[in-house]
Order: C-alpha cells, then structure tokens, then sequence
C-alpha cells in the first residue's frame, strides 16, 4: 500500500575506514538502522534511512589495482545481505551507502556503488557516473562500451518513485534531470563532501547544491554526508550537514555543520509534491523546458 507520508533518516557516520576486506562491517549501520527506527516510533515512522558515501569501504588507496585487490568486493555479499534482512525485519528501505564494488562481467573496473533495499527484497544499484577527478580512480560504467544497464536507474517504491546519485553526480544537472524525467520523486544524494565545500558561508555548496536540485526537479531532496574526522578519514575533514528538503527546497531538517555522527529526520510528503506538480501553472521547470533550443553543445 502506497505511503505518502512518512519520515527518512540521513544518518551520517565518522568511522575508522577498513584498509582490507577482513576489515569491513556493516554492525554499526545496523545498530544505527534500530535507533532511528525505534528511538523515533512514537513520534513518526522512519520508513527510509540513507548512508553516506563509503560508508562500508572508500578508497584508501591510490591506486585502482590496490582498491581491486584489497577492498573491492561484488554486490551480492553478506554484507549487503545483513542490510536486506534489516530492511526486512523493520520493514523500511535503506540507501546503503556506497562501497567498491567488483564485478565479473566487467574484469579490472572498480565501481563506487550504493544500493536501495526493500522491504520486500527488492534492491536496486547504482554506481556513480562521475568519479571525483583526479583523486577517484573508480570505473564510470559511461566509459564501458556495452554497458547495457541504466545510467539513472528509478526504483517505484511504496514510499514513491526513488533515484539516486553520488556526491560529485550532483555538480552535474544533468544527473537529477535525468532521474527527475524518469520520474523520479525523491532524490538521494549520498555523499562525502569534504571542506571546505559544506555546510557554511562563504562555500555552502553542499546546502546550495541540495537545495537548488529540488528546486528545478520538483523533488524531495534526503542528502547524506560524511561527518568524518580527520582521522578517521585523512587527508580532509567533512562537515557533515545532512538535510532534507521539500520540493521546493525549504530545509526541513539539517544537521549542525561539522564531524560526528548524527541522525537527522525531516519528514517527507509526497502527496503535497504531486498535487503541486499536478496543479502548479508557475515554475514548472519539468514541463517547461525547451530541449530542443538547448542542443547537444560542445563535447
């Protein structure tokens, strides 16, 4: 049965990062997964909980063989499938966080994956489209001739139509445009956005970022980022500032700027978004664009 109220949980992480695949877990996660759901309950229900970017692995290192050989692991892995059973036992849906992924149809590409999982067992991937250059040494599945799965791929949900895209995706309008078209009504962006590219003045991209896709999509917007310490995750510091926001980009709820672990909530109302994308005639950007005057442009 369609949900089009509820709450999501942007739960944001400062963890040590695993060297090596004996080191990743995801015990942590599932704890967090229990608080936010229960520690809220008589309040609203958390029906969708996002992690950030590498929040099960990150690339510690430099190179894409080291990341192969060290860390990379395929989608189906016990891992992912203590976060299904999860998903299962609270009946919600999770956006994993993203990880190194390997897969055997694609030998020597290492991509920068998340995952939504339901509560019914259905799990839809997303690999990042647009490494951060030149310090992610990840494989865009664009740069693989016949890759023959979406780009933008929309999960139709209880919960609504859900897409999906990483962090640096964001810098590019391209990427929620796409998922909006295909009808996508919340965009989830998970992210490790480091300083001083944040929360704050004079360079509060993440908050204007977030804020703006929502905005010309006509989306609900969960972002989550990292809120490493340096330690934790060398050589930058991450400011955290996790938020929700409204289809028309009001913030709704955001954590204070800075490193910690936090769970941030903010409600989600779908049935407001598509009565204004029904009925609104004023800043309809997805009806109103003109593609054909815009062209291709230069490569």
């Amino acid at each position: 049965m369609p949900i089009d109220r509820f709450h999501a949980a942007a739960i944001q992480l400062d963890r040590p990062h695993p060297r090596d695949r004996s080191e990743i877990s995801v015990a942590h996660l599932l704890e967090r997964i229990d608080q936010a759901v229960v520690g809220y309950a008589p309040f609203f229900p958390v029906k969708l909980l996002v992690f950030p970017e590498f929040a099960i692995s990150c690339p510690v290192y430099e190179r894409k063989s080291d990341l192969l050989e060290q860390l990379a692991i395929p989608a189906e892995n016990k891992h992912v499938e203590a976060l299904a059973r999860k998903a299962a036992e609270r009946k919600v849906w999770i956006v994993t966080g993203s990880f190194l992924e390997s897969d055997a149809r694609w030998p020597g590409a290492v991509f920068n994956t998340t995952l939504l999982l339901g509560p019914d067992g259905s799990r839809m991937r997303y690999r990042k489209v647009h490494p951060w250059l030149p310090w992610e040494v990840h494989t865009s599945p664009e740069d693989l001739p016949g890759y023959d799965e979406p780009m933008f791929p929309v999960a139709e949900t209880e919960l609504g139509r859900i897409g999906i895209a990483t962090c640096y995706d964001w810098l590019f309008p391209e990427s929620t445009r796409a998922l909006a078209l295909s009808g996508a009504e919340i965009l989830v962006r998970i992210s490790a956005y480091m300083d001083p590219w944040g929360a704050t003045p004079p360079m509060d991209w993440w908050t204007v970022v977030n804020r703006c896709r929502a905005i010309e999509n006509l989306c609900c917007v969960v972002a989550c980022n990292q809120g490493a310490s340096i330690n934790n995750y060398p050589p930058f510091s991450w400011p955290g500032g996790s938020m929700i926001t409204d289809h028309d980009g009001r913030i709704l709820a955001q954590a204070d700027p800075g490193p910690g672990e936090k769970i941030v909530v903010g409600p989600v109302d779908l049935a407001a978004l598509r009565d204004a994308r029904s009925t609104r005639k004023g800043h309809q950007m997805l009806l109103h664009r003109r593609p054909r005057a815009y062209g291709a442009g230069p490569s």
